[in-house]
């Protein structure tokens, strides 16, 4: 009697824990099938911010089982719940170093030319199509950047999808065609046609498409454009 007593105080007093533990607890203990599912399980039961930490273990655990596994990873960071989301195509050597999306000589050119609407990195979240730095060989052997492959894109698109539906922008602007081309879902998508005017995606975001900044390294005329381009976002914001 005295035993039983004393186990119904040891109930009381130990925590329960709860749903969200015990799927956790599973995840460490289960197979990469298993540890997807269940994923998928706690993103459900997760606040919003926490939603995007766990699409990051989730991008995380499917790139060791790819192709990608060798390739370091830049995610997009930013305001969640952020009025703008930023789209480029990928992370450059600057990017891969710092673990940041645009913090290289394209990301300085990208917020001098948004000072003029008012914004501010911290208000802004953004991301690129594909979380790793595409690279090539030059002639004298040295790592250059290369545009992403359509399979690069395809394996990263679904995780872009995710992303956006966690963020849920008023307004996502897209640097460049392949982040064009992405969102729009149309191959024949062009930034030189869409620049500078809003448009909507099927799933029903605003759309707003920029040149990407890296273009006004190598054509200085565009610098016009993209000060053009911005004041008419200006008016959106």
């Amino acid at each position: 009697m005295e035993e039983m007593e004393l186990l119904q105080e040891k109930v009381k007093l130990e925590p329960i824990k709860s749903e969200m533990e015990l799927i956790q607890e599973r995840i460490r203990s289960e197979s990469m099938e298993s540890k997807m599912e269940l994923l998928k399980e706690k993103m459900k039961l997760e606040s919003m911010e926490s939603k995007m930490e766990l699409l990051k273990e989730k991008i995380k655990l499917e790139i060791m089982e790819s192709d990608y596994a060798e390739n370091i990873i830049v995610f997009g960071e930013g305001k969640e719940n952020a009025k703008i989301c930023m789209i480029g195509e990928a992370p450059g050597g600057e990017e891969e170093k710092q673990g940041k999306p645009f913090v290289g000589r394209a990301g300085k050119i990208l917020w001098d030319f948004l000072e003029m609407t008012g914004l501010k990195r911290e208000q802004i979240y953004i991301t690129n199509v594909v979380k790793f730095r595409p690279t090539d060989r030059s002639k004298t052997g040295r790592i250059i950047n290369r545009i992403p492959k359509k399979a690069e894109i395809d394996f990263f698109l679904p995780y872009l999808t995710e992303e956006l539906m966690i963020v849920q922008p008023d307004i996502i602007v897209t640097l460049g065609n392949v982040p064009l081309k992405a969102v729009t879902e149309e191959e024949s998508a062009t930034i030189g046609a869409m620049h500078g005017a809003m448009t909507t995606t099927k799933q029903g975001y605003q759309l707003f498409p920029l040149y990407h900044p890296a273009s006004i390294i190598y054509n200085s005329g565009l610098a016009q454009t993209y000060q053009n381009d911005l004041q008419v976002l200006k008016q959106y914001l």
